[in-house]
């Protein structure tokens, strides 16, 4: 099975992601991770980005699917894939298609996570960690059982990271929603994008996108 996970940051994707990989034996392909390995491993591919990089340009997608092909090509053909920031554009939802044919694959499910922003943004902004075992605690939702002291481990200091406020989150939001409105209509065209609610909690969310997955398209 293959499939594309939709979301703005802050809506769990990424938790969603690895529960699938844990559970369905899928593999998640990033294309930031794997520019960076394929960069580090000197394949073809990732010499061409890196020659790219270091001239300060973005790189092409041509590049961008050179790299989804050479990872595609080192999975068995049974192994389910999920697709993480890519396609982000027309033209590389055109590209994917053709990657994906030319090894006897077809896209299954796009899945999207749909957040309220208000809401998001508040769960966002409230959130903070440990400094000494990464607990993850929230202003509103999950304060520590006694103030100033982690629940975990005792640690008494606390951490929020520096973008975790309103501003940079609603950026997010709407770089999310100019990259994803070109993609999704071809693919609502072919009927299979799905949503689900990705401020419901973590099992609850696991739980819809496994009800989507089970019907076959």
């Amino acid at each position: 099975m293959n499939i594309i996970l939709l979301g703005p940051p802050g809506a769990g994707k990424g938790t969603q992601a690895q529960r699938l990989v844990v559970q369905r034996a899928m593999v998640q392909l990033s294309t930031g991770d794997m520019l960076r390995a394929a960069v580090k491993a000197g394949t073809p591919v990732g010499l061409k980005a890196k020659a790219v990089m270091d001239a300060g340009e973005l790189v092409s997608d041509e590049i961008v699917s050179g790299i989804i092909g050479e990872a595609l090509d080192q999975l068995p053909p049974e192994t389910g894939v999920i697709f993480d920031g890519y396609p982000r554009t027309a033209a590389q939802a055109e590209s994917l298609d053709a990657l994906l044919a030319a090894r006897g694959r077809h896209l299954d499910h796009v899945v999207e996570l749909e957040v309220d922003e208000d809401a998001l943004v508040d769960r966002i902004t409230g959130r903070f960690t440990c400094a000494s075992c990464g607990e993850g605690y929230h202003d509103r939702y999950k304060r520590p059982s006694v103030e100033g002291v982690c629940d975990r481990c005792g640690g008494t200091e606390f951490k929020r990271r520096p973008d975790d406020n309103e501003e940079t989150v609603r950026t997010r939001m709407a770089e999310y929603r100019a990259k994803t409105a070109p993609i999704l209509p071809i693919y609502e065209a072919r009927g299979i994008v799905s949503r689900v609610d990705g401020m419901a909690d973590i099992d609850g969310v696991s739980e819809a996108i496994e009800s989507v997955l089970e019907h076959q398209v």
